[in-house]
Order: structure tokens, then sequence, then C-alpha cells
């Protein structure tokens, strides 16, 4: 049998509008009466009829999450994985839902969002990753509707984002393995329209500079995606013309994928570094060093800004930073 508001009045001897207005977290009602009407609606198991509620309040209590066509194997990446674990406790905590879509290309990706936003479906909506001159951003931007996305935006002016210090996370990486007598050091990365994508290859170029190294192109490789295949054939290009000592890339499938490579050919004494520390590191032949960026405190974070502006909560700052942490597995 389902509870309704009367129920829930009944058993807290208050009324019908108490309880709606506890639901609505209205500041008049008093703590002592809310955290009555909050057990009773735990006791009674009662669940508020969201589309209702919408109506009414004119709110959903649900953020859109839109996959983009580039990351078409999200799945089969433990980075999504874990941002979406981070964006669904937070979201869960404060009362709220998320709703997938699933994009093909970016004009399919703006007629799901037109519709997000006309159809009044979600409150705000969450990108999961910032391009080079972003046409999604500038749409919402232009649309005037509540988001936050995961990546620093090219230009961050009254948007929320939540990110890494990619290029200092690169910069220090670099050092690390120049730390460890590495003079030769070639970089595998993604797609270069990622604005994280031109952080840590600005980190990479600056270390190596700040070294008094030369920084050579041609031992920069950017492949068309962040998955072990194109690991594998960018470092392939690399050992064609070079030998380098260590190779950075941007994402450890990249890593994995360079790793195969450099087992296939039997190369050895080679130190790969990746982005991510992801769990299946342990499964590779080579010991691989990586940064662990925090991808679950990505997706929360990025969570708790755009709730904190849709309940017109106090903002000091319109974006946080998540710290990385290196976790070395280098050959000693």
């Amino acid at each position: 049998m389902k509870v309704t508001i009367k129920d829930v009045a009944k058993k807290a001897n208050v009324s019908p509008s108490t309880v709606s207005r506890v639901i609505a977290n209205n500041p008049r009602i008093s703590d002592k009466t809310k955290e009555k009407v909050h057990k009773t609606l735990k006791e009674l198991h009662y669940r508020p009829n969201v589309i209702a509620r919408s109506l009414v309040s004119n709110k959903t209590n649900i953020l859109g999450l839109i996959i983009p066509n580039s990351n078409e194997n999200l799945f089969k990446n433990p980075f999504f994985i874990d941002v979406l674990r981070g964006i669904s406790i937070y979201a869960q905590k404060h009362g709220y839902h998320i709703m997938y879509t699933y994009s093909k290309n970016e004009k399919e990706e703006k007629e799901y969002i037109q519709e997000y936003i006309y159809s009044n479906l979600v409150d705000g909506i969450i990108l999961l990753t910032a391009l080079e001159n972003d046409p999604i951003i500038k749409h919402l931007k232009k649309e005037d509707f509540p988001f936050a996305v995961i990546g620093r935006p090219e230009n961050t002016d009254s948007i929320l984002w939540v990110d890494n210090d990619n290029f200092k996370a690169m910069y220090e990486l670099v050092n690390h393995l120049i730390a460890q007598g590495h003079k030769d050091i070639a970089f595998i990365g993604g797609p270069s329209e990622f604005m994280f994508s031109k952080d840590r290859l600005k980190g990479y170029k600056m270390a190596l500079s700040a070294k008094g190294y030369i920084v050579n192109d041609d031992k920069i490789i950017h492949e068309s995606g962040f998955d072990v295949n194109s690991g594998y054939r960018a470092c392939k290009k690399i050992f064609k013309n070079f030998s380098p000592t260590a190779i950075v890339t941007t994402d450890d499938l990249l890593a994995f994928g360079a790793n195969k490579f450099l087992k296939e050919e039997n190369i050895k004494e080679v130190e790969i570094t990746g982005f991510n520390n992801v769990p299946t590191y342990e499964f590779q032949s080579h010991s691989i060093t990586s940064i662990d960026i925090d991808s679950e405190g990505l997706g929360y974070s990025v969570a708790k800004l755009l709730i904190a502006k849709l309940n017109n909560q106090e903002m000091i700052n319109n974006h946080i930073i998540v710290e990385t942490k290196l976790i070395d597995r280098t050959s000693k």
C-alpha cells in the first residue's frame, strides 16, 4: 500500500502542509519538527511523487549527464566508472538522481540538451569533458542553463568546473623520471583537443626545458583515442626512429598499450608511466608508475558544485582543484 503525505502527517501529528514543507526543505520549519517528520518518513518508507513535486516546485531533483560520442568506450575505461560513482554518491546523499543519455555525435548531443532544457527533465547538466573551443559549453552558456564540467574549460568565466592541476602533475612526473636518471623521454597522448591533454603536454615540455633538455616533437605522439590499441600504435611509431628510456602517457590505458608493444618486441628497461592509476595495473608485465587523479573525487566535486548552485548556496569559488598523487612503481 502506497504511503501518502496524509499518512505521514497523521503519524507525526502535524499538518500535511508541514510535511510538504519539510520535504521541500523549507527554512521556516524548525529543526525539531524536521527531525520528527524525517523520522516518520523513514519509518513509513515514504517515497515522494517526483512528477507531482516537480509540477509544484518546478524542480525535478534530477541531474542530466550526456555521454558524448568521443567516449563510446566509456564503460571500458575505469576512469569514467569512478567519476560516475563519485557523482552518484554525492547526488544521492543530497536527494538527487542521475539521468544518463548517450549521444552519437555533436548534433545529437545538442538535441538531447535541448530536450533536457525545454522538457524540464533535469535541473542541471554535468559534462564529463572539456574541449578546446567547446561547442557544447558555448551552447549551454547561451541557453543560460545550470551546468558543471569535469575539466578546465578554455574560458573559465562564469563556468562551474572541476579538474586536477594537470600541468603540475605531468611536470612533477617528468622531473621524477629525470631524477631516476632518464634523459630521453617520449610522450604519448590521446586527442589533443581535450584541455587536459594540452595541460599535460605543456607540463612535459616545460619539465624537459627547465632541465635544459631539447624537446623533440617527433617523440610526441597524439592518437585518436585513450585506449590500449592507441597506446600500442603510438609506441610502435616512436620506436621506428627512436629508443627512449622512458615514455610518459596521458592515460593508463595508453600506457598498457605501450607496454604491450614493448613486451611483444622484447624491449626492456623502458619506464612507462600513465594517469588515473586504474586497478588493473597489477596485471601488467611491467611496473607502471601512474598519477592517481582521484577520479571518484572529481565526480563527487562536480556534483557538489552543481547542486550548490541549484540550491542557491553561497559559493566562494566557481571551481575545485582535486589533488593528485604520484604512485611510484619505477624500477630501482
